[in-house]
């Protein structure tokens, strides 16, 4: 018996990286699990198949976040899978979805600033309202942030705003959600090894230059931010709320010591 057991979790961005981990991690503990996915279709019917390999239950759902309607293609595909498979309601809502922006302030343009701002908050506050008819008591909602909200990186100036609003959204929402026993929680990873940070991780001074800074001494996998997000999910979170979560490794803490 898992610890989810009978619960329905939706995972946006649930193709690739952090997402699809994830989503393999909620379904091992037994949860049904809706893999969103935007423009991915195989990388989401490849974490959907690993799951039903494993022995686990997940459906597929495509919405292309950024576009009019979005939202409300994500919920009608939802219903329909929950329907699908013999379910109803909604217990773990994670907003993983995002995208990425890499310009200074003097490049970055209205419309890139309004794109990303559109994916990386808009979207995940109108899923959470259109989630909430759906979300049964004592549910969970798990947004993912970033380290660089902490971490001072002029390249990434609008990326860095729009993961510092969506953080301000939790203890708000928490607030407001707690009387039904819902958590709200915020997770922010650092730099983790999946395909968004391209060929970074194949230059080996850059690789060792990020370790230097990590307290932990390595680069995060998605596996790492994937069990905290599971702990959020399952029982042991239930006291757990309104928190932003450091899952960096300890990056940028400070100097370290030599060894």
């Amino acid at each position: 018996m898992g610890e989810l057991d009978g619960r329905t979790a939706l995972v946006t961005g649930g193709s690739r990286g952090i997402g699809r981990a994830v989503a393999l991690r909620l379904a091992a503990e037994g949860a049904l699990v809706a893999v969103h996915y935007g423009g991915n279709e195989a990388g989401a019917a490849e974490t959907v198949a690993r799951i039903v390999e494993a022995g686990g239950r997940a459906f597929a759902v495509r919405a292309l976040f950024g576009e009019s309607g979005a939202v409300s293609r994500l919920f009608e595909g939802f219903g329909a899978g929950l329907k699908d498979h013999g379910a109803d309601g909604l217990d773990i809502l994670v907003n993983n979805a995002g995208t990425h922006s890499v310009c200074p302030i003097e490049q970055l343009t209205e419309e890139e600033f309004a794109r990303v701002l559109a994916i990386n908050v808009s979207t995940p506050v109108f899923v959470v309202q259109r989630a909430l008819p759906l979300l049964r008591d004592g549910g969970r909602i798990i947004n993912m942030g970033s380290a660089a909200t902490r971490i001072a990186n002029p390249v990434q100036i609008g990326y860095t705003v729009s993961k510092a609003a969506l953080a301000a959204l939790g203890p708000s929402l928490a607030n407001e959600l707690g009387r039904r026993g819902i958590t709200v929680n915020t997770v922010e990873p650092g730099v983790v090894l999946t395909d968004m940070i391209g060929d970074y991780a194949t230059v080996p001074e850059a690789v060792a230059a990020l370790e230097s800074i990590t307290a932990l001494g390595r680069m995060g996998l998605p596996e790492d931010v994937a069990d905290v997000v599971g702990f959020l999910a399952g029982p042991q979170g239930r006291w757990v709320t309104g928190q932003t979560i450091d899952v960096s490794g300890g990056t940028y803490l400070g100097p370290l010591m030599p060894e």
